[in-house]
């Protein structure tokens, strides 16, 4: 996402005065809103969908990462070990 310099920066005096129609621009474009105070960044504005967004990749991400760690420490199963491992523990389950 492009961040408008033009529409997407806004001074927090004028955010204060038209708070709805900033919420809604938000909202609609999906793309955050810079609110300024004494000319520089104070906050941003992300529509609830954007925060769910990033949250979503930011743990997706994470998961990619430590998969790539366990790969390179060698924490990881081929198939015929994850299957008897799977196996194992059903079996477990059912004991109890």
């Amino acid at each position: 996402m492009k961040l408008n310099i033009s529409t997407d920066i806004i001074p927090i005096g004028e955010f204060k005065k038209q708070m709805t129609k900033w919420l809604k621009i938000a909202k609609n474009t999906g793309h955050p809103l810079i609110i300024t105070q004494n000319g520089k960044p104070a906050a941003v504005v992300l529509s609830p969908e954007e925060f769910d967004r990033m949250e979503y990749t930011k743990r997706f991400m994470k998961s990619v990462n430590q998969g790539l760690n366990d790969i390179n420490s060698g924490n990881f199963m081929d198939t015929e070990q994850l299957k008897s491992e799977l196996k194992k523990q059903r079996s477990e389950k059912q004991s109890v």
